[in-house]
């Protein structure tokens, strides 16, 4: 899929949201709570303008969705849909981490055309890294190809591991007795994108998410060689699930089975 005009301005908006994150780190003049558990800030909203304009200028016929300003019309008059083409853009993702002053958060970039996942960029500025992915093309870090290694038990295996509260602690414990440790980093974007080269030899975070978390970084994930489901085995990406019910279960193709049955 010849994406590489897409994939150059993909990259040069998710480094200049980048650069106003790090300009403004630890500087916050505005956070404002959009829920009990959610913020955002100023710089949110100074990042996703900066892309969706960008966009906008050299793709107006695309839809675009966006965590902060939802699903907006492209100039053609159309809406983010499941045909045609649709960016799917978070910002800034780890946004409490970010405003509390903990160095792990990322811009995500995507683009799906006809409901597929087809082009994924996840930016971090404070390490200076770069995942990327085009669909049929491999996943790559800072124009590198990457590829997750296989551990061959489940026993040596790192795990993003984000589950339910209540009613969830057996199967917790279960998972947690098969795996060598697990983590919570406070970015679900980033966490995914790490399955690609490694980092995490899986991620499991069963519902909570929407698909700018997931867009850019399941395809990294998919591209590195990982199987991605939803929570249930099922495609990892419908851009029809409302926000806030996406799961995603990643792993090594062989442990993904067992990662999923440990969680029934």
């Amino acid at each position: 899929m010849a994406l590489t005009e897409e994939l150059d301005l993909a990259t040069r908006l998710a480094r200049g949201a980048g650069a106003i994150q790090l300009d403004r780190y630890e500087r916050l003049e505005r956070i404002v709570h959009k829920s009990e558990h959610d913020v955002v800030t100023e710089v949110d909203h100074l990042c996703e303008e900066l892309i969706l304009d960008g966009i906008r200028a050299h793709f107006p016929a695309d839809a675009l969705l966006a965590e902060e300003s939802g699903a907006s019309h492209a100039e053609s008059g159309t809406d983010a849909r499941p045909s045609g083409r649709t960016w799917i853009v978070d910002p800034l993702d780890g946004t409490v981490n970010y405003a509390n002053g903990i160095p792990i958060f990322c811009v995500s970039i995507g683009l799906a055309v006809d409901g597929s996942p087809a082009l994924g960029v996840v930016y971090d500025p404070v390490r200076d890294e770069l995942f990327s992915a085009v669909a049929g093309e491999g996943a790559r870090l800072d124009g590198e190809p990457i590829s997750m290694p296989v551990k061959e038990r489940l026993a040596d295996c790192l795990v993003s591991l984000g589950l339910p509260g209540r009613g969830w602690a057996l199967r917790e414990r279960a998972v947690r007795r098969r795996i060598r440790a697990s983590r919570v980093l406070g970015s679900a974007t980033l966490s995914l994108a790490y399955v690609a080269n490694g980092r995490f030899d899986a991620f499991v975070q069963l519902r909570g998410m929407s698909n700018w978390d997931v867009a850019a970084a399941g395809l990294i994930a998919t591209e590195g060689g990982a199987t991605v489901s939803d929570a249930r085995g099922n495609p990892w990406f419908d851009q029809a699930r409302p926000n806030r019910t996406v799961g995603v279960i990643a792993a090594a193709p062989a442990h993904h089975a067992v990662v999923m049955e440990l969680l029934r």
